[in-house]
Order: C-alpha cells, then sequence, then structure tokens
C-alpha cells in the first residue's frame, strides 16, 4: 500500500510506499568508510597543533570540570581534555564577514555576505569511541557542551540562530572519522523554521505539544522517559527518522536545568544505540532545531542516511520511502 502523508502542520507531504521494503538493496547502508589511525588523525590526543587555536577545552581536574581555552596565537595548547572547540579550517560563513545587504534588482531578490561562526566539537579524545559507547559521565558532558556553545553563541550581537549539528560517517557528509559535531551560528532564522513558527503562531495550541500527546499513544512510539518522547514520525524525510521531543513545552537548548539535559542525555543515547544496533552502524545524521521564540518546541531530529535520493524525489521534492518499522528500533 502507497500513502501520500502530510506533514504534521506544514504543506510538505510525503510517499510511504510499504512494498519497497521488499526490495533486497534496501535499508543496507552505503560502503563502510576506510579506518584513518589515530596518529594521523587531527582531532586525536595528541594533534592540538594540526588545528585552529581552541576556543574552549573542556577538561577534567580533581573530579571537577573546567573550561579553559589554548592561547590566540596558538602557542600554548591545552593537553588532557575531555571535549575540544575550535573554529573550523574550512567555515561556512565568517566573522570576518561583513553584516551588509546586496540588492539583485535584475533577479528581484536579495544576497548577504556569509557573516557568522562554524565551530568543530570534538566531544572525545578517542579516535573510535561513539555515543552508543559513552557511559553516564560521558554522555552528559556532551549535552554540557552542546548547551554551552549554543548559549555563546546565541548571546552574541547579530546572531539569530545556531545550528548544531552531526554528521555521523562520510556518507552522512563527516569528511574525518574521529566522532565531532558542528555549530554554526548566522545573522538569519532559516526558512524551515520560519515556516514552522508563522503556523505555530497560528494555532491555539502549540503542534509539538499535541504531536507528543497524540503520538505517545500511537504505534509509532519508539521509547520515552518522563521528559522526553522518541517517535518514528507519521511524516518523515528518510527512512528509520526519529524525533526526540520534550513533554513539556520548551522551546531553547539554554533553557535546560541539569537534570532536563541530564534526562536528554540518556535517551539520545538509547536511541543512537538502538539505530546503531539495527541497523548496523549506519551513517547518520542528527539536528538540534530550536528558537528563542518561546512559541516555539525544542526537538532533535535523527536521519539515518540508508538510500541516495534519486529523480523522482528531486523532481518533485516528495520523499518515497518504506514505513519505518518501530518495534525494530
Amino acid at each position: 500500500m502507497t500513502e501520500i502523508r502530510k506533514h504534521y502542520f506544514l504543506e510538505e507531504y510525503c510517499i510511504i510506499a510499504s512494498e519497497r521494503s521488499k526490495r533486497p538493496s534496501d535499508f543496507k547502508t552505503l560502503e563502510k568508510e576506510a579506518e584513518i589511525y589515530p596518529q594521523k588523525c587531527v582531532f586525536c590526543l595528541g594533534n592540538e597543533d594540526k588545528t585552529p587555536p581552541a576556543t574552549a577545552v573542556y577538561k577534567k581536574i580533581g573530579g571537577s570540570l573546567k573550561i579553559t581555552k589554548d592561547s590566540e596565537d596558538g602557542k600554548i595548547r591545552e593537553k588532557n581534555w575531555v571535549a575540544r572547540c575550535f573554529p573550523n579550517l574550512y567555515p561556512a560563513v565568517s566573522p570576518e564577514a561583513e553584516l551588509s545587504l546586496t540588492h539583485h534588482s535584475y533577479l528581484n531578490t536579495v544576497s548577504y555576505q556569509g557573516y557568522g561562526f562554524h565551530e568543530i566539537i570534538v566531544e572525545t579524545p578517542e579516535h573510535s569511541k561513539n555515543i552508543p559507547e559513552f557511559n553516564d559521565e560521558e554522555i552528559k558532558l556532551l549535552l554540557t557542551v552542546y548547551k554551552d556553545r549554543v548559549d555563546y553563541y546565541q548571546s552574541k550581537k547579530n546572531i539569530k540562530y545556531v545550528s548544531l549539528f552531526k554528521n555521523q560517517g562520510a556518507n552522512a557528509g563527516a569528511s574525518l572519522s574521529h566522532m565531532h559535531n558542528q555549530l554554526v551560528a548566522i545573522p538569519i532564522i532559516p526558512p524551515i523554521l520560519q515556516r514552522e513558527l508563522q503556523v505555530i503562531k497560528k494555532n491555539e495550541k502549540c503542534p509539538y505539544c499535541e504531536i507528543s500527546e497524540k503520538e505517545s499513544k500511537s504505534e509509532r512510539l519508539i521509547s520515552e522517559n518522563k521528559d522526553f518522547i522518541v517517535i518514528a514520525p507519521f511524516y518523515s524525510q528518510s527512512p528509520f527518522e526519529t524525533w526526540i521531543l520534550p513533554k513539556e513545552h520548551i522551546n531553547h537548548l539554554r533553557e535546560f536545568d541539569d537534570k532536563l539535559l541530564e534526562s536528554l542525555a540518556f535517551i539520545l543515547r538509547d536511541i543512537i544505540s538502538r539505530i546503531s544496533n539495527v541497523l548496523d552502524k549506519p551513517p547518520y545524521n542528527y539536528m538540534l532545531f530550536q528558537l528563542l521564540d518561546k512559541s516555539y518546541h525544542f526537538n532533535i531530529r535523527i536521519q539515518p542516511v540508508l538510500s541516495i535520493v534519486a529523480g523522482f524525489e528531486k523532481n518533485t521534492g516528495e520523499q518515497v520511502k518504506e514505513q519505518s518499522s518501530c518495534s525494530r528500533v
């Protein structure tokens, strides 16, 4: 049975084609990445001089977490770290760019210079370690670093949106196999979030709150704890896509207290572990969606990379995929 499904509250559609799951090549991950040895990896412990000077270095000293940084000239590099943040050597945006608007009258459009900040967050000094292997302390630290860095850039003048995302594996967009996240802070709110916010503000009740409430009773429920729900969304953009939603309305990571952050850390590790086990460690992306506007509802979307976008999807903008099986995750 094939079904065309509408997004929960946007005018977007996807196609669910259950019969396609019978094809033998479906849900096979793309080629495995070649292993890079730690001594050659610029993100590994001991290779700090091979990256730009770190703007934030997280260290464990006497059981306490200390945050420091490298010297600006790079002559002093902090060692023995548990997480490390530094500017991307090949940034999508730059703080050196002018925040100016250019009008292209012949095209009836405008463009901006690429002002912003692009940071790499190396989440572990261990080259081959990934989220499923993180212990409780490590996964809590991971979310603490996320919150710190998001808050740091969100507080900067002219920054309206902070994008935090993970590309895990070459086929998900990662150029290095050592686990890391990227953060991009920009002076505009992305169109997808603008559209969501417009619809949200028209509703009497937050659509995400309604999704959380209704899907908690549906066959698409994957997991939950006292603070969060994990679902295979009715409208999805990739096979085995999952969403993590707070049960209570909260708009931004900077609003999380320590207990809520810990709760999120544990459920994130749990769902990444399940996906890794079921799909044999697939490449994947996860993205944090958040806005300073109190109307918005924070969420994380995890998308395994299991297939290639083909002509129909590119031609129509509609995604054709198999229905994710919640019982498998």
